[in-house]
């Protein structure tokens, strides 16, 4: 197969849908890769690399897409990207259609198939290809808030772990997935008081046993999350239903209970976000401010740190990506957790919670393929 790389052109998008390494394992399988010249800028592989990883480097990524059987990025494809695509194409990237319909749209009327990372599953239920990405994003989200809280960036003035003889500051984190797991992680090193907010009591049980008290955990009931939110100084937005859209937890109502110059930091911004006052960001203008409020929303966090990120993506979307190069779409067939990533099949929504999210038909993922 041939197996396109084009330059991600989403804003300050700095990662690249295979590194070198990855287009080695490629090419060991008896696979071509034809990639974008300077695809690999963001992560320092230049395209000598990508040559001696034995790829095609080509001019443009219109020639990417005209050529490749099929196309690997990072993020959603941009309506410049998607209407290059075609029908019998594969697309392998990350998707979040839910709250995405013109994307959506844009995608039904190429004819491609389309295979989003985050809702890949596992084995074990997990999240294989989205679990990376939610590490980096729950990490960086504590560095975000505590930036966002600066004086000069319109914040409190809280320093997160505090010194001796002041009080650190508090974080609250919505949600105990991956996501709100390493964003307590990160702020439990800073030093800052934490609370971790989630609906399932084991995976309470679990967190308290994890940090060994070093962490507050709490049901989230409306009660319980309204007096944590109030408290805050950041709070950490880490809820997930996989390939939906994500729920408004926070209301702009309760925006005038918090502390003003606190952080909310909406790490579910690709799902359309859990505070209803958040809105997509990107790295050039990270945050603004809803009633004394700065809101944290940027939607390729990852983005940020792109040498991490891309390596860790890389490590985990391979093993999915060689298996669709090695069959074309009868490795749907044959794996139902790749199955259950295909979103979109010649001009059909194959995916429930994205089919329910956006009011649109549903066509079953295997009668999709058979026919």
């Amino acid at each position: 197969m041939l197996v396109g790389v084009p330059k991600e052109i989403k804003n300050h998008e700095y990662r690249v849908g295979l590194t070198p390494g990855a287009v080695r394992e490629y090419v060991a399988r008896g696979h071509r890769v034809i990639a974008e010249t300077a695809c690999g800028a963001g992560i320092g592989a230049d395209d000598d690399a990508y040559r001696a990883a034995g790829a095609e480097v080509v001019d443009t990524a219109a020639e990417v897409f005209a050529r490749a059987d099929m196309i690997v990025k990072v993020k959603e494809p941009q309506p410049a990207e998607w209407a290059q695509l075609r029908e019998g194409q594969l697309l392998y990237t990350y998707l979040h259609l839910a709250p995405d319909p013109d994307q959506t749209r844009g995608l039904l009327a190429s004819g491609c198939t389309a295979i989003a990372y985050e809702t890949v599953t596992d084995a074990q239920g997990g999240l294989p290809l989205l679990a990376p990405m939610s590490e980096v994003a729950g990490r960086l989200s504590i560095q975000a808030s505590a930036t966002a809280l600066q004086k000069a960036n319109g914040g409190r003035g809280v320093l997160l772990g505090g010194v001796p003889g002041v009080a650190a500051g508090r974080v609250v984190v919505i949600g105990g997935g991956v996501v709100g797991t390493n964003a307590a992680m990160m702020a439990v090193g800073l030093g800052a008081q934490v609370t971790i907010l989630d609906r399932s009591i084991p995976r309470l049980r679990e967190l308290d046993a994890m940090f060994g008290g070093r962490v507050t955990t709490r049901f989230s009931k409306t009660e319980a999350l309204e007096e944590e939110v109030f408290s805050a100084d950041a709070v950490i937005g880490a809820v997930l239903i996989p390939g939906a859209a994500a729920p408004k937890l926070v209301s702009r109502a309760m925006l005038s209970g918090m502390k003003p110059g606190s952080v909310l930091c909406d790490v579910a911004i690709d799902q359309g976000g859990c505070f209803e006052t958040s809105k997509a960001t990107t790295h050039a203008e990270p945050t603004y401010e809803v009633d004394g409020i700065v809101h944290y929303c940027v939607a390729n966090m990852p983005g940020a740190v792109p040498v991490t990120s891309a390596h860790a993506l890389n490590n985990a979307t391979l093993p999915f990506g060689l298996a669709l190069a090695d069959n074309g779409i009868e490795a749907l067939k044959e794996s139902p957790h790749l199955m259950n990533g295909l979103n979109v099949h010649r001009g059909q929504i194959t995916n429930r919670a994205v089919a329910e999210a956006l009011e649109m038909d549903l066509r079953d993922g295997a009668a999709a393929l058979a026919a």
